[in-house]
């Protein structure tokens, strides 16, 4: 996730309710949100990583097209629902710039995850920090504070420690883990890209998110088709899907838990902001490399312990300010606003004490 620095947001929609109710819909969506995401990371692994009826899937182009699929359909039910416009709401070829970048980008991420393991890959998330403020500095002329510059550091010297200090392999690599780093390298680049484009995208066109969503996914949907085809993938992934049974359940319910994911994303964005979203997402990360660590048997030194503490205590102060940060701007708004009522009530008073005054002297006269 990219460290950006923008100006502190209003009240969301829940500062409204009563405490009871942002403590429930707070904890549902955190919790939805988290749970989806762990299913979605642990179908990860096990697809990419281990074995179905002794061959290991290939094929990662294949879950790319069915995730985008399915979150088209997300999309297009969500935009209907909303009564937005189902037409473009910015040129089809800067969708497509974006498509292009985040169907490869996730393909290196499965593929990544053939020869390292789900931590690697989940802080390689972490790690693509700096690259996304470069893009972001390169594209948009986005500055950056010294926290965002900071916390950047401090989350890349964390995951050097981690990928330096102990295994990175997968349970399904029989040799160097490079090959999976070259991936992860290619994933953290296109995915920067993407992230920016999206933003770029927004500030430009006022596209809605289910626009953006739609069309995105719709013509990644399409770009991983056409790749399918023209490797002569696609055949051999659906016979594999077909083959096994356990394969086309994980798959589908990965497909089931990304659109999961996104639905508690937009809903917590939308409801508590984006701060309490990147902290759930902070909490996700650490749940999701334990739990990996303890489904998969994977081996960890002490010395990338101490890495993960440092990446994790970085993200999650930057959370902890961010709130603090939002907190205290809600406060003196509302002090403000406070404030300006009580003088216009006051203006209002005298002004209205001054026509009285004048009244009666006008009956005097």
């Amino acid at each position: 996730m990219a460290v950006t620095t923008a100006p502190p947001a209003g009240p969301t929609p829940m500062a409204k309710r009563s405490a009871m109710e942002q403590i429930f819909w707070g904890g549902f969506y955190a919790s939805g949100l988290i749970g989806a995401l762990l299913v979605y990371g642990l179908l990860q692994e096990r697809i990419m990583s281990i074995p179905y009826g002794g061959e290991v899937f290939e094929f990662s182009v294949f879950l790319v097209f069915a995730n985008r699929m399915a979150a088209v359909v997300f999309a297009i039910v969500m935009a209907i629902s909303h009564k937005e416009s189902l037409t473009n709401a910015a040129p089809i070829w800067k969708y497509l710039i974006i498509s292009f970048s985040n169907v490869y980008a996730s393909t290196c991420q499965y593929e990544a995850l053939k020869y390292v393991s789900f931590a690697v890959q989940m802080l390689g998330k972490s790690f693509k920090m700096l690259p996304v403020m470069f893009w972001g500095m390169a594209i948009i002329g986005k500055k950056y504070t010294a926290l965002d510059w900071g916390v950047a550091i401090a989350v890349t010297g964390g995951v050097t420690e981690f990928l330096m200090t102990g295994p990175t392999s997968s349970s399904s690599d029989n040799g160097s883990s490079v090959k999976g780093f070259v991936w992860l390298l290619a994933f953290l680049c296109l995915d920067g890209l993407t992230s920016t484009m999206q933003e770029k995208l927004f500030k430009e066109h006022k596209t809605s998110k289910y626009n953006q969503m739609m069309y995105v996914n719709g013509l990644s949907a399409i770009t991983s088709l056409c790749t399918l085809i023209t490797t002569g993938t696609f055949f051999p992934a659906w016979s594999f899907f077909l083959r096994e049974p356990q394969f086309a359940v994980d798959a589908t319910m990965l497909s089931v838990s990304a659109v999961g994911g996104q639905f508690f994303i937009y809903s917590q964005v939308k409801e508590f902001g984006a701060l309490v979203f990147a902290a759930t997402m902070n909490v996700r990360q650490v749940v999701s490399i334990l739990l990996s660590y303890l489904a998969y048997h994977h081996d960890i030194t002490w010395l990338q312990i101490g890495g993960l503490v440092m990446v994790f205590s970085a993200l999650f102060y930057k959370s902890l300010v961010g709130v603090l940060h939002q907190t205290s701007y809600r406060s003196s708004t509302t002090e403000a606003v406070a404030a300006a009522v009580k003088a216009e009530k006051a203006s209002f008073a005298n002004q209205a004490d001054l026509d009285a005054r004048s009244y009666k002297a006008a009956e005097k006269a």
